[in-house]
């Protein structure tokens, strides 16, 4: 192995090697529902169950997600990468033709393998994203689907096993 720069180039091609899971977060706008698609995350804490996901200022949905009390989390399964591409475009209504219900006041999508409706528990900045902490309140889960996954900036790698 070589030395050399971390490039903010470089940094990307190395996370690119990282598989990730791949969500659509969704939140009410003033306007309809909002919502995009993150590989950025994680599990937080066990008790109570909670998430942590990465959101960029530069999000067009940005400000809808970091006011909101509640947001949806929907964990996406193989097949579904139409819908991961239509929340990572810069579409204006990426929920058009979707099949989608509110779930209170949160824009919850059909057919995830697995679907989580958060309360709003912390946020903060960090250089150009913010972390948002949702504690989970609702959960919704296919037991049969299997998840899609984010690798090598490609959606619809599958796990095998």
């Amino acid at each position: 192995m070589s030395a050399f720069p971390l490039t903010p180039a470089l940094f990307g091609d190395l996370m690119a090697e990282l598989p990730a899971g791949v969500a659509v977060v969704t939140a009410r706008g003033e306007d309809g529902p909002k919502g995009l698609v993150v590989t950025s995350l994680t599990a937080y804490t066990a008790d109570p169950p909670s998430i942590l996901v990465s959101v960029a200022h530069s999000s067009r949905c940005y400000g809808t997600l970091v006011a909101a009390e509640r947001f949806g989390v929907h964990v996406l399964r193989t097949g579904q990468d139409d819908v991961a591409a239509r929340f990572a475009s810069k579409a204006d209504d990426k929920f058009a033709g979707l099949d989608w219900t509110w779930d209170e006041d949160v824009p919850c999508l059909d057919g995830a393998l697995a679907y989580l409706r958060c309360e709003t528990s912390a946020s903060f900045v960090h250089l150009d994203h913010t972390v948002l902490i949702g504690t989970i309140a609702d959960v919704q889960r296919d037991e049969q689907a299997e998840p899609m996954l984010y690798l090598r900036r490609r959606f619809a790698w599958r796990v095998s096993g």
